[in-house]
Formats: C-alpha cells, structure tokens, sequence
C-alpha cells in the first residue's frame, strides 16, 4: 500500500471508514495485530533455522532446537486464532430478524504503509524536472486510505480508484528493466503469512484481490428475505467471482498462497456456488410453494445447489485441505447435504400434493427414472404418487440429518444459531411431512428415490472486473504525456541552456506538439554552441513547464524573449540525438482522458 510514514488515514474521504467501532473493523484490527505477530514469529524462526545451520556447537544447536519448538508452537497457536477469526462470517451477516443460512465472506489482507516518495526522485527520471513534484504526490499519498474501505459501493470505488492509479503509476515510474528497489508487503488472508515483492504487480493483484473479498462482504450483508437484497447478493457474489477468475487469469508467479491458482479457482467456485443459492432462495420469494411446477422449479433449483459437492471437493484437494479453514468445509459439506434434502422434499410434496397436476411431470425430472411402474401409470395413480413422494421423503430425511451430523462435527459451527435454526426446522418439516403421508397398513418397503435433475432459471454469471467504470485523473498528468514521459523510455539527464537570439533567430526550428520537439539545428548557431541537439524536447522556457504547450504556445514564449536571452530546459531520449527524423513513442490515445479505459489492466507477471 502506498503511503507515508507520516501520514495519518483520514476518516472523511470517501468510502473509508477506519475508526468505525463495528464488528467488522474491531475483527479487522485483531487479524492485523495477529498477522504483525506473525510476521515476527517468522523471523524468529528465520533467524533460529540459520543458527542451526551455520553452528558446529552441539549444545549450541540443542538450544535452537528448544527454541525452534517454542517459536513453531507459537505459529501454530496464531495460525489457528487467526483461522477462529477467519471463521466468525456470522459479523458479516445482515442483522435482520430474518433467518437466512450464512454465507462465507472474505477477509481483507493487510498490508504496510510504504512511503515512495523517495524512490520516485529518481534522477533516472529527468521528466520529473520540477521543484513541486511533492505535490504531485500527495494525493496519491491520502489514497492509503484503501487499507480500510467501507463494506459499500464508496468502499470499492475507492479500491478502484487506487487500482486505477496504479496503472498510471506503473507507465510513469517503474522501468520494464530495472527495480526501483521498493518492496510491497501483504499478508495472506487467511494464513497471516507475509509476502513481499518489488513488483508492483504483486500490489496490483492484492488490491484485485480485495476487489473481490469486499464483494463477498457486500454479498453476505445483504437482506435476502426480499427480493432486492437477494439481486443484491447475486450481483455481489458474481463480481467476487469475476475478480478472482481475472486474477487467476493474469496472476502468474503468487507469492502467497491465497492467490495461487489452486485457492482462486476454489475461491471462483464457492462465489458461484453462493450465487446459486441466492437464485434458490429468490425462487422460493417469487413462487407460490402451493403450484406444483412451482414445486418442481423449486426442486431443481435445489439440486442445482448442490454444486457445493464440487467446491467441497476442490476444497479437499492437496494443495487447498491445508489452507482452507477447517469450518469453509464443514459448512460448504452441510450445504451440499442440506440442499440435497431440499430437492427431495419440494419434490415430495409436489407429487403428494398436487395430484390432480401431476400429469405435467416430465420424464427428465429425475436423473434415472424411478423404480416400479412407467412415468404415465405413476402420475395417474395416486397411490404410486405417494409411495414414489414417500421415498422422497424418506431420503430427504436422511440428508437432513447427514447434514446436522457434520454440523456438529465443527466447534466454530455449532455456535452458530442461525445455521443450526435452519437445519433443524427443515429437519422437523421433512419429518412431520413423512408422519403425514405413512399409513399403518403400508407393509411395503420404501424404495431409493432418484436424485432429481439439477435446472435453473438464472444461470450464474462471472463479471470481470470493469476497471472504466471508475473515472480517474492521472495525478502525475502535470509530467507530461504519458506516452513520452514514461519510464519505459531512457533519457538522458535535463539540461538548462541559456540562449541569446542572433541574427538568424535562435538557430533551431520546432515541430510537433505537447511536447515540442527541436526538429533541426542550424550548425554554427547560437543553439549549436549552447549545446542543443536535433530530438531534444522541450520542457521549459524561462521556467514556464512546456510539455503539455503546443508549438505556437513554444514559438511565442521564445519571441516574447528580451535582450537578455531566454532559458530553456530540454531533456533527450537515448538513441535519438542526431536523428532527423525523431517520432515520439507511439501515443495510447487516451493519456490526457479523464476516464482509464478496460485495457489499462494488462497481464500481471510477477517476478519471485
């Protein structure tokens, strides 16, 4: 994060809220305390494994190994607080009186304050010719603000905005071959662990990466007993998906483990996954429960839930078992049983109570047609409807309590009130339905029901981040075009030369504009002696910054000169001195927009 030392965050700008004492912000500030202990413990450890490898002393190397195990005892102990913390979504949560099963959001990573002040007066940099460059800054300085954005709309444009500036920060200041020494630090989200790089990609794609977990803050806080906070919801939770997809896409080389390719496609697949249940609950508003095909619809919504299985199942993996909090998994397990069981209760109730309706049931309801007689002589008997709902039924009963079995198998889960509600109601009400349906004189033996055919009516959606949404002005526009005056392009050191208008003018011509260029020099001339050359720009008469002027603005401030002569500061591009025909670097076209367009967010490569 850039920032200064000095600086202090303040609380008014705009979609930062860092002395809000809510919940979210004191959770915030105990997964930074913890991540800063972290951090330490890890040195330690650094330290004590070097001493263990560099020393022949035995009792010397008995020593670091007691004090390796304390060190790692204390890792283990934060790591797992910090997991605690990671795991209490429930201060995520609307606090509405309606009872919705918890969604998991994100956590922001932490990052220092960095001051890049310093590393920016750069004499390899002679475009930055100018006494007020400090002032250039400092508005890029109060954008530190990023470091605690509000869980709203304000909060992400701030993200973006400062995403934005990046980009522009990057073009001026950061040569594609050389490191301005500067190193970012970020810790990983869930583990604590810090990382640092001196690619500003690696800052590029931890703000991305906040982009994201601020949606799935968003996301949860939502209101979603109606119908606007459930479309809120959905549009939140497929923005997170979006950005993280983006950052597995252009992301090579992360230095920590939340943004390695693994832990985003599960990220991508839980966000998708919330989607889903989103759409499930928004059908269950819009959908009279007494229609039968709204019944049906509701089914297999319900089973189209069930793509929890799946992030279940990338969450179980190798590289992401480890990382994931062990409570991610148990809930995301719970979801997928529990809407399991909802897709055979809809249904179960769709074939017991509705018979006169049932003739409208499709052979692709199921996903394997169910045991006994054909799909017409089932929907025309009223008796196999009810022995087929029955085994409905009677599987959604035994998920149901499959999923409360897991449930109690996490700590952190258990105290959850509002999760445990949910499973126990519809636990109830699969029983009561089944205690209403069975007759004593059924002597049969109820069958395996089919799973029911997953389908939707709102296909989730990944929304790439739109970085042109946020309107953005380069705060470093006052250096010049950015298609000259870039750090991707060497320069020569500034001159100031001092000129005396002979009989034949200043002895140059100019062509181009913005900035001008010193197209010829006429050998012999005052300009020749004072030392200028054919491709040298322009950037200041008299002290008067040049290199936003057009030519006819250049042209009179050096005819408004007097008998004293005229200064005027040039800088050269490397390889271009003696060239009569110097073309400036290619233009973007769009250096002086207001707007940054889509394309400003090129592939991020980073460098270990």
């Amino acid at each position: 994060m850039l920032g200064s030392g000095s600086a202090i965050l303040n609380p008014k700008i705009q979609g930062c809220d860092p002395f809000a004492q809510t919940q979210r912000s004191k959770l915030q500030h105990r997964r930074a305390r913890i991540n800063q202990q972290i951090n330490k413990e890890m040195r330690m450890r650094a330290g004590a494994e070097n001493l263990f490898r560099a020393t022949s002393n035995h009792k010397v190397k008995e020593t670091v190994a007691l004090e390796l195990s304390y060190v790692n005892s204390n890792l283990q102990l934060l790591k797992e607080e910090l997991e605690e913390l990671n795991s209490s979504v429930d201060v995520y949560q609307n606090d509405s009186e309606s009872i919705s099963v918890p969604m998991i959001p994100l956590g922001l990573k932490e990052t220092k304050e960095l001051d890049l002040l310093v590393p920016l007066i750069n004499p390899s940099f002679p475009f930055l010719f100018s006494p007020s460059f400090p002032t250039h800054v400092s508005p890029l300085l109060s954008l530190q603000a990023m470091r605690t954005p509000s869980r709203n709309e304000a909060g992400l444009e701030l993200l973006m905005e400062y995403y934005n500036q990046l980009y522009f920060l990057d073009s001026r200041f950061f040569p594609p071959t050389k490191s301005l020494g500067v190193f970012f630090h970020w810790y990983d989200s869930l583990t604590g662990v810090p990382s640092h790089q001196r690619a500003l990609a690696f800052e590029k794609g931890s703000v991305l990466f906040n982009i994201g977990a601020l949606h799935t803050q968003i996301g949860a806080r939502q209101d979603r007993a109606s119908l606007p906070g459930l479309n809120q919801a959905i549009d939140a939770f497929q923005k997170a998906a979006g950005a993280f997809n983006y950052l597995k896409e252009n992301f090579s080389n992360a230095p920590s483990l939340d943004m390695s390719a693994a832990s985003l496609n599960m990220l991508v697949r839980l966000m998708v996954a919330q989607v889903q249940e989103c759409v499930f609950e928004k059908i269950s508003l819009l959908r009279a429960q007494h229609d039968f095909l709204a019944r049906l619809q509701l089914a297999q919504e319900a089973a189209r839930v069930n793509v929890y299985s799946l992030v279940h199942q990338t969450m179980t993996q190798a590289h992401v078992k480890d990382y994931v909090p062990f409570s991610w998994t148990t809930m995301v397990h719970v979801k997928s049983e529990h809407f399991k069981a909802l897709s055979h209760y809809f249904a179960a109730i769709a074939l017991c109570d509705c018979p006169g309706e049932c003739y409208s049931l499709e052979a692709a309801f199921h996903v394997t047609m169910p045991e006994g007689p054909s799909l017409p002589i089932l929907l025309q008997d009223p008796e196999e409807r009810r022995k087929l709902g029955k085994a409905h039924l009677k599987k959604a009963i035994m998920k149901h309590e499959e999923a409360m079995r897991i449930h109690g198998l996490c700590k952190i889960l258990r105290k959850m009130d509002i999760l445990q509600e949910v499973l126990s109601f519809a636990h109830k009400r699969s029983l009561s339905k089944y205690s209403e349906i069975d007759h004593e004189e059924d002597f049969f033996e109820t069958g395996d029901a089919p799973d029911i055919h997953p389908k939707t009516h709102q296909k989730p959606e990944i929304k790439s981040p739109n970085f042109s949404q946020v309107k953005v002005t380069d705060l470093f526009h006052r250096l010049g075009p950015l298609s000259v005056f870039s750090a991707k392009n060497k320069w020569y050191p500034a001159r100031r030369v001092h000129l005396m208008r002979g009989e034949n003018g200043f002895g140059f011509t100019l062509r181009g504009d913005s900035p001008v260029l010193i197209a010829g020099v006429i050998p012999g001339g005052c300009a020749a002696e004072a030392g200028l050359k054919e491709g040298d720009y322009i950037i200041s008469v008299n002290g008067k910054d040049c290199k936003w002027s057009k030519h006819a603005e250049v042209v009179q401030l050096l005819k408004s000169t007097g008998e004293e002569g005229v200064e005027i500061s040039v800088i050269t591009l490397q390889g271009s001195e003696g060239s009569k025909t110097v073309s400036h670097v290619p233009s973007l076209g769009w250096e002086t927009a207001e707007e940054v367009p889509q394309c400003l967010a090129p592939r991020l490569e980073v460098q270990g």
